[in-house]
């Protein structure tokens, strides 16, 4: 029978362009092997807390031009810290006990990297945010 942690691993998506060498530090290492699996596997939840963020908020992004709302999705991740707290546990829920072990290490400078991949993610799927798309 499989634990918690063997599901989690079987169940995420491998990312083979992601490099992984003997080089690279704890932190690049743990983005590698860990975030960005996590991110693409919670990736249509992360869409979709994002569009309850912009409905909640009054829809304001759609006023935006695609500039303002790439630095809309920046702001809204870096200074709402509910809305960072509340990504930041969508993502450390999918962590086995030993990837949250490590986590715990550093959890700082991974938080830093964390928020900035799903800064990177959501800003290159900014067309999911249209307002017909909010409608589904």
């Amino acid at each position: 029978m499989l634990d918690r942690s063997q599901y989690l691993l079987k169940i995420r998506p491998d990312i083979p362009t992601t490099a992984i060498n003997e080089t690279m530090g704890l932190n690049e290492r743990f983005q590698n092997e860990t975030l960005r699996p996590v991110l693409k596997f919670q990736n249509g939840l992360l869409i979709a807390v994002f569009k309850n963020y912009i409905t909640k908020h009054k829809n304001k992004f759609q006023e935006l031009s695609i500039e303002k709302r790439l630095l809309y999705i920046e702001n809204a991740i870096q200074k709402d810290i509910k809305f960072r707290n509340s990504l930041k546990g969508i993502i450390i829920g999918a962590f086995t006990e030993e990837e949250y072990a490590i986590y715990i290490q550093d959890s700082s400078a991974l938080n830093k990297r964390m928020m900035n991949l799903v800064i990177k993610r959501l800003q290159d799927q900014i067309l999911v945010f249209e307002e017909k798309a909010l409608i589904h």
